[in-house]
């Protein structure tokens, strides 16, 4: 018998499945709130790391794999550890974390590029303008009902519908999300020839993390395209800057817990956000000043960082979750995106076995218990990274800071402490 799949939201997570199912040839549809592929489409760069980049090959078509890696950006530098007068902690070469498999690697995409490769030949399956409200249960089947009042009936329904998922919210209460009192302001500063011969190497060439002695911390990471990277530019009628995803950028966030922000910071613009970030990295080298500077106005953005919490258990039945709308997690290691794929690649092959076998609960269950353990282990090192990114705990940071050096200075311990950066 036929299983019929709803996937709640067309977001990373959600589109990677729908992909891998229908390559396999599953009954699958996708239900997303948004009119059009473009409408909440978000501008910024996202690191995949080998999970995510495993999740992808599995789940693309072949010619969409291909796609993607044409749509990566180029890194020429390592990942670097760097004080606030840009002084280097330590240097992970990109020999370190690299890989000759793409399946396997590390890759640098725009967001935009990425969500037009997983939305790509799924003509029938993706159905935008479905804003979805709830659920009932007749008998063994769910029925989704959506705000236009149109429903669809399954056999599963998995809500892949973001951190504020409303599948989530009906189907487990409990798990909720907080507020961890962090506050990142992020921006994209273009990155042309011109902005090279002002902006040093350390900046423009590769990932760098910045730690001050106390209280806040910056990244910043390029984007840099070849000839080649573009896909098709679908955004060329919206935000140049925030929706441009043909053109080469550097991408910085700064944060620090909310205590170090004025009041009535949630009420400034994005012009205002960039005034705020001067003066609160005034004394840096002044080159941070110029990245920052130096972005657009309208690149700029304010976001308040919020965590889930791990939930127990819970009895396996029809309904599903997966990446953000179960674990939602901090942008500081940059895995939230990677664990969706995960959830997807995972999910997707036991589907896929579950067809032969008829034994789709099961599948379910495997997955349930899978996921919620690295998917959790994600949250919880991502929080910690978050409180130590931007800790008042002088002594503390500066401790680390001494301990990158010490791994600098030792490459056999660099080398083994730092080969699956980025992988978990």
């Amino acid at each position: 018998m036929t299983t019929r799949i709803a996937i709640i939201g067309g977001g990373t997570g959600g589109l990677c499945l729908a992909q891998g199912l229908r390559k396999a040839g599953i009954d699958v549809s996708v239900h997303e709130r948004s009119r059009t592929r473009t409408e909440r489409l978000q501008g910024y760069r996202v690191h995949i790391n080998p999970h995510g980049s495993a999740a992808l090959h599995e789940c693309l078509p072949p010619e969409l794999w291909q796609r993607f890696l044409a749509t990566t950006g180029t890194t020429s530098g390592p990942f670097t550890f760097v004080t606030e007068r840009l002084q280097d902690l330590m240097v992970i070469d990109s020999e370190l974390t690299s890989s000759p498999d793409p399946a396997s690697s590390h890759h640098s995409v725009s967001r935009i590029s990425l969500h037009q490769v997983l939305s790509d030949g799924l003509e029938g399956v993706l159905r935008h303008g479905k804003e979805f409200v709830g659920y009932r249960r007749e008998g063994e089947v769910v029925v989704c009902e959506f705000a236009d009042g149109s429903t669809v009936e399954a056999d599963l329904v998995i809500g892949a519908d973001g951190a504020n998922s409303r599948v989530r919210k009906q189907f487990l209460p409990e798990a909720d999300r907080v507020d961890t009192g962090i506050v990142a302001i992020a921006g994209k500063h273009p990155l042309t020839e011109e902005t090279r011969k002002r902006l040093p190497a350390r900046l423009t060439d590769g990932p760098s993390m910045v730690m001050p002695r106390t209280g806040a911390g910056l990244f910043s990471a390029p984007h840099e395209l070849s000839g080649s990277s573009s896909v098709n530019d679908e955004t060329a009628e919206y935000d140049p800057v925030l929706f441009d995803n043909t053109s080469s950028y550097i991408m910085w966030a700064f944060a620090a817990d909310n205590r170090r922000y004025p009041a009535g910071v949630s009420s400034l613009d994005s012009e205002g956000l960039r005034a705020l970030v001067m003066d609160l990295i005034d004394g840096w080298d002044p080159a941070f000043k110029e990245l920052v500077a130096g972005s657009p106005e309208g690149s700029v953005s304010r976001l308040p960082i919020f965590t889930s919490k791990p939930v127990g258990p819970w009895p396996t039945s029809n309904i599903t979750l997966l990446g953000d709308a179960i674990h939602s997690m901090t942008p500081f290691r940059g895995i939230g995106a990677n664990t969706a794929l995960r959830d997807a690649q995972l999910l997707c092959r036991n589907l896929v076995e579950a067809q032969k076998t008829g034994a789709v609960r099961s599948a379910v269950a495997d997955y349930e218990q899978r996921m919620r353990h690295y998917g959790f282990a994600a949250v919880r090192d991502s929080e910690r990274s978050a409180r130590q990114f931007v800790s008042e705990n002088r002594a503390g940071r500066t401790m680390a800071r001494g301990m990158f050096r010490f791994f600098q200075a030792v490459p056999p311990l660099k080398r083994k402490v730092f080969s699956d950066h980025g992988d978990s």
